[in-house]
């Protein structure tokens, strides 16, 4: 057990991104899950040129959100953590690293928002339009595993809330599931590196974040996205550490994050404002969908997260055994 915590800890800290620059200052500690690198990329900096942000260094952490979550508990440094689920969150909060009202601001503890959406070929010679097509014969799925990527996890249930928005039964959809999974080619550890994956020609269609489409885009890759009729809403916990609490720049990062500014570089990124009024500017490139729903509507995290996910009993650990994948 020791040995693959430790293992957990030298993956984390192998894709630890090092400062912008070297400054002399505080340096604060940013751990956060795969997919926004991009946008911190542009958001460090924005930060660092702000008087609350100068000769502060950003020392910064990708990867999948649980696995970035068991590694702060292992004793990777952490002032401030971005996730992908609220359970990896409420994993720190179990170990006392992060404070139980860490959701208690004005967004619900939530720095930034997305959907789960179908990256497509251009073209798409398959002609996938909804959740039915994903699990015909023939058609080629790439979407992360689920015990390992929080993006995994919001793809599994935006199909399973899709499908009851359908009048489909709790029994139907769960058989839709395995359906679907029987149709899909690659399971990597994160989201990203899904993307990665499907940009190398794998697959037919890619379940993903909304902002991964869009990053994908503006990377001019040969690609487009839909959003589907029904899909979740996704939303990115953010919080302070105990010990980011205790330091002044930690702190004025944190709450950099959620200013006009950074919230409008996150939008250019693609992902969805939680400021209202920068949501305003940006309500076209991100359309309502009319059967949107959020976690709550599947029964929140807390029940799906051992009715879907648990290791051992989860409908997708049942799923995934008869595939013979891995959910350890």
């Amino acid at each position: 057990m020791r040995r693959s915590l430790a293992l957990v800890v030298l993956a984390a800290l192998a894709v630890a991104l090092p400062a912008s620059a070297a400054r002399k200052g505080t340096t604060v500690s940013l751990v956060a899950y795969s997919t926004p690198t991009v946008a911190f990329g542009k958001v460090v900096p924005a930060f660092q040129a702000t008087a609350a942000g100068k000769d502060v260094s950003i020392q910064q952490s990708y990867g999948a959100s649980e696995v970035q979550a068991k590694a702060v508990i292992s004793g990777l440094g952490a002032d401030v953590v971005d996730l992908s689920l609220q359970p990896d969150m409420q994993r720190l909060v179990d170990a006392k690293l992060v404070a139980k009202d860490w959701d208690k601001n004005k967004y619900g503890g939530f720095v930034t928002k997305s959907v789960v959406v179908f990256v497509l070929r251009n073209g798409n010679p398959k002609h996938i339009r909804t959740w039915d097509d994903l699990a015909k014969p023939g058609v080629q799925v790439v979407t992360p595993n689920p015990f390992t990527s929080g993006g995994a996890r919001w793809n599994v249930m935006a199909a399973y809330g899709a499908e009851l928005r359908a009048g489909k039964t709790p029994k139907q959809a769960i058989a839709y599931l395995d359906k679907l999974f029987h149709n899909v080619v690659s399971q990597d550890t994160s989201a990203r590196n899904a993307l990665q994956t499907f940009l190398s020609g794998r697959g037919d269609v890619l379940l993903t974040y909304e902002n991964e489409a869009i990053l994908a885009q503006q990377q001019s890759k040969p690609v487009y996205y839909l959003i589907p009729k029904a899909t979740i809403q996704i939303e990115n916990p953010l919080a302070l550490t105990t010990s980011g609490k205790s330091k002044a720049e930690a702190r004025a990062f944190y709450n950099y994050l959620y200013s006009p500014a950074a919230q409008t570089l996150f939008a250019q990124t693609g992902y969805r404002p939680v400021v209202r009024s920068v949501a305003k500017q940006f309500a076209k490139q991100f359309p309502a969908r009319p059967q949107l729903f959020k976690i709550g509507y599947v029964g929140g995290w807390d029940k799906v997260s051992t009715q879907f996910f648990d290791p051992d009993k989860g409908v997708m650990a049942k799923i995934e055994r008869g595939l013979g994948v891995s959910t350890g």
